[in-house]
């Protein structure tokens, strides 16, 4: 027997793995069988280049529990070890076996590992590991290594009689979660669903058609009993479709996958399937899920990512775009390593790039498909829309690509590209500087006689409701000097598109400037500014209209964050229209100015929904007051 110490720099490096190496204790599990699946790939490999000789027999990965005596085992009928290479591969810390496998053999790129400290994650659970190994070489002897949590480990000749690699886990007190079938079973599910490899943990009920008896009468109509037996628990699909040609895949093998991921959601309405190999590699599918416009929720968990099928997070925010966290789906690069920490993500060239295929697939897959089926993208406008526009606001790239394809929607429900909208409006919403305006409506509801108005005059309204468009909105303005954005309710209507022609008012200037004295005494906030402005007869006696830039601000600090605008009172002003006949007849005598004013008044801020508490019982009362004078 020989005994030794591990060729380390230090006698603290079991402590300095527990607590720095591994973040997650969780993640030993992961890499003992990402090790027993490379040692897997490595004999497959071999066995490929006629390297070794003979049937591979079967490779399934077994994972046992004893609780009562507190071992967790990982078995593989792989590579397996020399007493050598147990010396060379274990002591020796921070050598990788893996990496020195590929540099071997260059297209052996199902080598999971790159790091050698993998096997040492099984000291965050447990105070004694054992190793019984033997090589796949002819005439090899077992060894079994065994360490109690120090730097001091036996290395002896063992007594395993198959090929492959057991890792046995003594597990410590603060490990005793995962002694628990279910704790396992969960780990499994989470890290090794879709790993090369079959993995077996235990076994499970099947049941199976009952075997008829020799005498049975096979004419028998009679319903076939069942029964109940023990099959292999096999916890992971080793040929997941991202690993597939598209071709070989039908939509229902996507939905299928879908289901199978998130199998409480709404069937997605379409996907990508990701396939490159040059400059760097990369496989998966991302799917477009339903969203609602105004009922989005960024969430940061729902795009799995993988290195050669084994997961590593569900954290990608430096591989994927942040607008296209709103996707789901499965990402697969060997290219990424196990180990991953945002600083290395943050700093990785290649990680870069594939953030740059990614947004280019999307954008790409999205134009197709408002090419190809306009009806079908206009059919899921509301459910993609906020995804597209967040992408423009959030990424340059994107926002270029997108332009052919975001849609604007009026209250016709018709919709349009920005192109479209500009020659759509361009002959009546170019006003007397020769800007298009663009009037929008953030809800139909409560500014619809404004939008009456001016689909009344010919004009087009859009629905601009989705919280990201005040945004969008600016972020046009910017880049497209040619277009301007007014909320309907903004200003008047000859104000909002300023035209050459000007309407006569039926006042005097001393008829006006009494209407405005009159309203001035009726309008009580410190931040309103009453005018009297000549309109057509047919506009609202009074109307209540609202800085476009303040306005906009406002609806920005809905989205949330510092907005000073958010804080600041309501400001808006109050505009007469000297046409309106009521109005001429206030311009004369008569002592219930005062009152008619002051419901005029009532009734504008009613129109805006700002007619509340004591205002707006005083304004029943005073309706009621009329009604019964009439």
């Amino acid at each position: 027997m020989q005994k030794g110490t591990i060729n380390v720099q230090t006698e603290n490096i079991l402590p300095i793995i527990k607590r720095y190496l591994y973040s997650d204790q969780e993640i030993f599990l992961r890499e003992l069988i990402s090790n027993a699946v490379d040692a897997t790939q490595k004999l497959r490999t071999l066995s490929a280049k006629g390297i070794t000789q003979g049937d591979l027999g079967d490779v399934t990965i077994q994972v046992s529990l004893d609780q009562e005596g507190r071992t967790l085992t990982i078995a593989d009928r792989g590579i397996g070890m020399t007493a050598e290479e147990v010396q060379k591969y274990i002591t020796e810390v921070a050598f990788s076996s893996a990496q020195e496998f590929v540099e071997k053999y260059d297209d052996a790129n199902a080598v999971i590992g790159h790091f050698g400290l993998g096997f040492y994650s099984a000291f965050m659970v447990a105070d004694k590991v054992e190793i019984k190994t033997l090589s796949y070489q002819e005439g090899a002897t077992a060894a079994h290594w065994t360490n109690e949590g120090g730097v001091e480990y036996t290395l002896e000749e063992g007594d395993k009689a198959e090929r492959g690699t057991e890792i046995i886990l003594h597990i410590n007190e603060d490990g005793e979660e995962y002694l628990k079938s279910s704790r396992i079973s969960e780990l499994l599910n989470k890290y090794c669903r879709f790993l090369p490899v079959p993995i077996q943990f235990g076994t499970r009920d099947e049941a199976v058609p009952k075997a008829a008896d020799a005498d049975t009468d096979s004419d028998n109509d009679a319903e076939q009993e069942m029964e109940t037996i023990q099959v292999p628990n096999v916890v992971n699909d080793n040929d997941p479709i991202w690993t597939k040609h598209p071709n070989d895949l039908t939509d229902e093998d996507y939905r299928a996958f879908y289901r199978l991921l998130y199998p409480m959601e709404p069937a997605p309405l379409f996907w990508i399937h990701l396939n490159v190999d040059h400059p760097f590699q990369l496989t998966g599918i991302l799917y477009f899920p339903v969203i609602k416009s105004n009922n989005f929720e960024v969430r940061k968990d729902r795009i799995h990512l993988y290195s050669n099928q084994v997961f590593v997070t569900d954290h990608v925010e430096e591989i994927v775009p942040d607008f296209l966290m709103l996707l789901h789906g499965v990402i697969d690069s060997p290219d990424i390593p196990l180990n991953v920490s945002r600083s290395y993500l943050q700093s990785d060239p290649e990680v870069k790039k594939i953030n740059k295929y990614i947004t280019r697939k999307v954008a790409d897959k999205l134009d197709e498909t408002f090419r190809k089926d306009r009806e079908l993208f206009e059919n899921n406008w509301e459910n993609i829309g906020a995804l597209i526009k967040y992408g423009m606001l959030t990424n340059e790239k994107f926002y270029d690509k997108a332009m052919k394809f975001c849609l604007f929607e009026d209250t016709n429900d018709k919709k349009y590209t920005y192109e479209e909208l500009k020659e759509a409006t361009k002959n009546s919403q170019t006003d007397k500087d020769s800007n298009l305006v663009q009037l929008y409506s953030t809800n139909l509801e409560e500014q619809f006689s404004y939008v009456r108005s001016a689909t009344d005059a010919g004009y087009t309204v859009l629905k601009m409701d989705v919280m990201l468009d005040p945004h969008l909105m600016g972020s046009l303005e910017n880049k497209k000097s040619e277009m301007r954005f007014k909320r309907v309710d903004a200003d008047t209507l000859d104000k909002l598109i300023e035209k050459d022609e000007t309407i006569e008012s039926v006042l005097t200037e001393d008829q006006q400037k009494s209407v405005q004295e009159l309203f001035t005494g009726v309008v009580s906030s410190e931040g309103a500014v009453v005018t009297v402005q000549a309109l057509s007869p047919s506009e609202q006696p009074v109307l209540i209209t609202k800085n476009e830039f303040m306005r906009r601000m406002k609806d920005m600090s809905n989205i949330g964050g510092a907005n000073p605008y958010g804080e600041m009172p309501e400001m808006y002003n109050v505009v007469v229209n000297a046409n309106h006949p009521v109005v001429s007849q206030l311009a004369g005598a008569g002592e219930h100015n005062d009152k008619t004013a002051e419901q005029l008044f009532s009734l504008a801020l009613l129109q805006q929904n700002m007619l509340k508490g004591e205002a707006l019982t005083n304004f029943i009362n005073r309706s009621l007051d009329f009604m019964a004078k009439k």
